[in-house]
């Protein structure tokens, strides 16, 4: 099997991004097991991190169209998925496609836009197709949302409800450099930003070959059984209302599948979901009494989860 997948060309989108995205391996790494997985990421954390810049290499890196949306809290469904509209000229409506008729979508500040416009990717997000005025219109083999947001608690955003969380397959956070890597960034960025000069090393085609290679990644039974059992903890809490839902749970294996090619392996191993875990699991759980806890939070919990539950 191993001989099927391209693990060079994974391997150099990944540098690619690291070119850009200095001393963020951990997050890089997930954030293209996502794209191979066929999912979404969301990235979160305060201003100025490096959250969009991020979104930008991995989008750049790829051959692709691009498109990018400012979330506002005036923006509207029809600013996103498109709005039909009557032409004179030929005597009939016509249906002029919006932004996220694209490849790689780019959601800046998702959180600013009200919950209404964020419903609006939900469709496009889980069927990558949209339905505007009773006629669906599909946006191709490869679709990829990466969105930011800010901490809940910052002014002027909106709690993504937990229909929308679901739809991401990762939430992960940058965090702050440590001292010598944001020396390296300052020094870099003192005359020119390295998103300039950077390059594609992938076109469509190679990431939908990919994609369909990484879908066949060894998962054995062992394994399996062993994410089904961290999923059932998360079911069976007295602090969660509701746990990991199936969906949530294909989703997880997908993402370990797409993890272990980017590691270089043809099989998953438990190592995966272990790193995998807080990321692809914390935003699908449910608090009770409607609590909202922050995302260090959450990952602590699904960290304990996976303390507790045999390795095989």
């Amino acid at each position: 099997m191993s001989q099927t997948i391209d693990f060079a060309r994974i391997q150099s989108l990944v540098d690619n991004v690291n070119r850009v995205i200095l001393g963020k391996d951990r997050q890089v790494k997930t954030c293209v097991a996502a794209l191979l997985a066929k999912g979404h990421v969301l990235l979160e954390d305060v201003p100025g991190v490096g959250k969009t810049t991020l979104a930008r290499a991995l989008s750049q890196s790829i051959e692709a169209k691009y498109e990018r949306i400012q979330a506002t809290s005036d923006l509207l469904p029809t600013d996103i998925i498109g709005v039909t509209i009557y032409d004179h000229k030929e005597s009939r409506f016509l249906f002029k496609p919006g932004p996220v008729f694209t490849n790689m979508l780019l959601v800046d500040e998702i959180n600013r836009a009200t919950p209404r416009t964020q419903s609006s990717l939900l469709q496009a997000m889980s069927e990558r197709c949209v339905t505007v005025d009773q006629e669906t219109h599909s946006l191709g083999p490869l679709f990829f949302v990466i969105a930011t947001q800010n901490p809940a608690e910052q002014i002027g955003t909106y709690l993504l409800p937990e229909s929308q969380l679901d739809r991401f397959s990762v939430r992960i956070s940058m965090g702050y450099p440590d001292k010598n890597q944001e020396r390296e960034m300052v020094r870099a960025q003192m005359e020119s930003q390295p998103l300039e000069k950077l390059g594609s090393v992938l076109n469509v085609e190679d990431m939908v070959s990919l994609q369909n290679d990484v879908s066949r990644i060894r998962v054995d039974d062992k394994i399996l059984d062993y994410a089904l059992s961290i999923v059932d903890r998360t079911r069976n809490r007295d602090e969660l209302a509701a746990g990991v839902s199936p969906r949530g749970t294909l989703s997880f294996i997908r993402l370990c599948q797409a993890y272990a090619a980017v590691e270089g392996r043809d099989y998953v191993e438990p190592d995966d979901l272990k790193a995998l875990g807080p990321a692809a699991l914390s935003h699908r759980v449910i608090y009770r009494g409607g609590f909202r806890a922050n995302l260090d939070e959450e990952y602590n919990l699904i960290r304990t989860i996976l303390e507790e539950v045999v390795v095989p």
